[in-house]
């Protein structure tokens, strides 16, 4: 009886864990949160213990700008747990507004995405960070398969189909035929790498030095996989290594490019790796309906055409491609019980 009622009242919700950003889905609703993956903590001054202040877009705001004593950190590195309380408390507060932990009967059933390659030791924390934080049921799903179904991928049907999430922390490749992956291959190695690389170019090249929330915005403003029909500049503002006092410099969208192609590389030839090992069949059915471009890093400037033509084949780019994995997520929720069998793993919490 109570197993009947939490599901009635708890709504279903689904959540796409990212290293930089968190997507949920409620159980008939569809997408109801898009938040940061990031926590503001404060130390206390008795005892040393930790308290969480800020979660999601306030503590993204908060990045770089705490006094001492406050700090903005990302739980999850490289798409796993790397502080698993403050998981739990990312996961806890999605619930929260998702309406999935609002009263004593809604304990809901939580179906959350993790990178293909992960181990069965990360695989669980997540399972138990998501326990934690009020969740019945948690289910796992591989991130690349939530993504085919979250673009609409065919992925059941037996013909190949090939999908590539780029996000904060992993890049992803996989070929999916019969319900499950034939091929995989990943990197942890993605958009926060970018950010990293344009931060350490401006460092070099103009002794200015900014945070990875400014970088990031300048590889959304001027960064691109191609050369631009019109390139673009734009004023970065940061702290002049030299004096240690303000200052700002003009960057083209040449010198982002240029920091960002070694990244770029390294996900074309892991794509190419997949692609030699993907059998000739199912390679054949790719070439006919292209491969699809997914998470955020897909929306850079020219990279779908950068890899159609270093590939041979058609990229085409999701769309809404930061909210493929939730949509997938929550296309397993509206059918749960014949889904299960491409979960990887469930585990129960105290009823």
């Amino acid at each position: 009886m109570f197993r009947f009622f939490s599901g009635v009242f708890g709504g279903d919700v689904g959540i796409d864990l990212g290293t930089a950003n968190i997507v949920v889905y409620v159980k008939g609703k569809g997408v109801v949160l898009s938040e940061p993956s990031s926590v503001a903590i404060r130390k206390k001054p008795k005892g040393g213990m930790t308290e969480v202040i800020a979660v999601g877009s306030d503590a993204k705001a908060m990045a770089g700008k705490t006094p001492v004593g406050v700090s903005t950190i990302s739980p999850l590195q490289d798409g796993v747990i790397a502080n698993f309380d403050m998981t739990e408390e990312l996961i806890r507060y999605c619930l929260t507004r998702a309406g999935g932990t609002s009263g004593p009967l809604s304990r809901p059933r939580v179906v959350i995405s993790v990178p293909a390659q992960v181990t069965e030791v990360e695989r669980k924390a997540v399972i138990d960070a998501t326990l934690g934080a009020g969740a019945r049921e948690a289910y796992v799903v591989e991130e690349p398969i939530a993504a085919a179904l979250g673009v609409g991928l065919p992925i059941q049907e037996p013909r190949g189909s090939m999908i590539l999430d780029i996000g904060g922390g992993t890049s992803e490749v996989a070929v999916l035929s019969l319900g499950g992956i034939v091929v995989t291959n990943s990197l942890r190695t993605a958009g926060n790498d970018m950010d990293s690389a344009i931060v350490a170019m401006l460092r070099q090249r103009y002794a200015l030095l900014i945070g990875e929330t400014t970088a990031e915005d300048v590889k959304i403003t001027i960064g691109s996989a191609l050369p631009l029909e019109k390139e673009l500049e734009m004023s970065v503002k940061g702290r002049d290594l030299a004096d240690g006092l303000p200052k700002s410099d003009v960057v083209s969208s040449v010198e982002v490019r240029e920091a960002l192609e070694p990244i770029v590389l390294k996900i074309e030839d892991m794509v190419k790796v997949a692609l030699e090992q993907t059998p000739p069949e199912l390679a054949k059915d790719i070439v006919d309906q292209g491969i699809i471009l997914s998470g955020g890093v897909s929306l850079l400037r020219g990279l779908a055409d950068r890899l159609s033509r270093a590939l041979s084949t058609p990229v085409i780019v999701a769309e809404e491609p930061m909210n493929a994995v939730a949509r997938g997520v929550g296309n397993i929720l509206e059918n749960l019980d014949d889904m299960k069998r491409i979960l990887l793993s469930v585990d129960k919490g105290v009823k």
